[in-house]
């Protein structure tokens, strides 16, 4: 009965340092590689900041509004991090890490499409066929 408590505490002390949403994460199980890690960094910042350098990118380049008003967009545009911008982030496989040869709407390269494709594993997909 002892070690049950004792196991309980143990895991609750371990599961009480887990952060949710778009924080460090253990990266030996979770992730392919080192890329694959830093590609999900970048995701979440991408995905805090967007709205606001869209604003700011906007206030910069409309002609119409006073010359002033384009300089304090472009000063705070400044203290936005780069890998805010949507054009940063690499299409990755989501298994693999592989950042070539990837179908955008299901994030899967080509081999492992194939082959969760071959053995019906991929929900509303049917292999080709001829004849």
């Amino acid at each position: 009965m002892a070690t049950a408590g004792l196991f309980a505490s143990t895991l609750s002390r371990i599961f009480s340092n887990v952060k949710t949403g778009c924080h460090i994460q253990q990266t030996r199980n979770k992730w392919a590689n080192a890329r694959m890690l830093r590609d999900y960094k970048r995701r979440c910042v991408a995905k805090e900041y967007a709205p606001l350098r869209v604003r700011l990118l906007t206030m910069k380049r409309n002609n119409i509004l006073p010359r002033e008003i384009q300089d304090i967009a472009s000063k705070e545009m400044l203290e936005v991090p780069r890998h805010a911008a949507m054009c940063q982030l690499t299409g990755r496989c989501a298994i693999t890490s592989r950042p070539r040869g990837n179908l955008m709407r299901w994030r899967l390269s080509r081999f492992v499409f194939r082959r969760l494709v071959d053995y019906n594993q991929l929900a509303g997909v049917q292999r080709a066929l001829w004849g």
